[in-house]
């Protein structure tokens, strides 16, 4: 749930604090790695990769 869309004040405190957490921790590993981290579809490619070597596309079967 989005910092926007929790109903009472507790959960956007809370949401928020998520959001801010994370964004600390992302900066935290981009720093120690050297360069950004991929967002997006490049960062699902990335990791369905690291998971066996093979690409999301190539896992996918074809409907009949």
């Amino acid at each position: 749930m989005g910092v926007d869309q929790a109903p009472k004040a507790k959960g956007k405190q809370a949401a928020s604090g998520l959001r801010d957490s994370a964004a600390k921790e992302e900066k935290k590993v981009e720093a120690q790695k050297g360069s950004d981290l991929r967002k997006g579809a490049e960062r699902f490619d990335e990791r369905s990769k690291s998971s066996d070597g093979k690409s999301a596309a190539s896992k996918q079967k074809p409907k009949p």
